[in-house]
C-alpha cells in the first residue's frame, strides 16, 4: 500500500496511527539511554529537520500513562534490550503541534 508524505505533522502517534511514511528514528531513543553520564541532553537541529516529532516520540515511548506497544511495534528499538523500558517512566511533554 502507498503511504502519505506527513507534512507539517509532528506528532509520533499521529503518524504511526495514520500509517504515514516516516524514517525509523528510534534507535535514537537508544542513544539517549546509553549516554548515561549527561545531566542535560541539548537537541539541536535546523528548522523543520523533526525536533518536535523525535521529542514527541521520546514521549510516547518512555510515559508511563500510556500504553505504546502498538505503535512501536516493527520499529528498530523494540529489537534491543531497551524494548523493557517502553512506558515505564513519569513525562511532561506539551505537544504544539498536532
Amino acid at each position: 500500500m502507498k503511504k502519505n508524505i506527513p507534512i507539517g505533522i509532528s506528532n509520533f502517534r499521529t503518524l504511526k496511527e495514520r500509517n504515514l511514511y516516516h524514517v525509523d528514528k528510534t534507535l535514537m531513543i537508544k542513544e539517549f539511554l546509553d549516554d548515561n553520564g549527561t545531566w542535560i541532553s541539548l537537541i539541536t537541529r535546523p528548522r523543520r529537520f523533526g525536533k518536535t516529532l523525535n521529542m514527541s516520540m521520546m514521549a510516547e515511548f518512555f510515559d508511563i500513562t500510556k500504553d505504546s506497544k502498538e505503535i512501536f511495534e516493527g520499529t528498530k528499538i523494540m529489537e534491543t534490550e531497551y524494548a523493557s523500558y517502553i512506558n515505564q517512566y513519569p513525562t511532561i511533554f506539551l505537544s504544539i503541534a498536532n
